[in-house]
């Protein structure tokens, strides 16, 4: 008899996101001060730039990994990452700030 079982490993080996259930949602108010992807215990979180022409970078998030534990949006010093009901949030752009 085969038993199934997964190989262990990180978070970037298995992916972790689809039991999610509250999904971190960036905003126009971040100001790019790295606090969320320093504070972000998977390393989902990176710098991208805003979509709005100005040069500026904001966060972006990789869902794949991202567990919606919310402590990027609890230690963001702006609260530019509002957490949302995760069936909520699937018509959200994932890397598009919500205005």
């Amino acid at each position: 008899m085969k038993i199934a079982y997964a190989k262990p490993g990180t978070s970037r080996e298995n992916k972790t996101g689809s039991w999610r259930s509250m999904r971190p949602i960036p905003t126009d108010k971040c100001i790019a001060c790295g606090t969320c992807v320093r504070f972000c215990p998977e390393r989902c979180i990176t710098f991208i730039e805003r979509t709005d022409g100005s040069g500026k970078k904001m966060v972006a998030m990789d869902y794949d990994y991202c567990k919606g534990c919310g402590i990027c949006a609890n230690e963001c010093p702006v609260k530019a990452i509002s957490m949302m009901d995760e069936e909520e949030a699937k018509g959200c752009s994932p890397n598009k700030p919500v205005l």
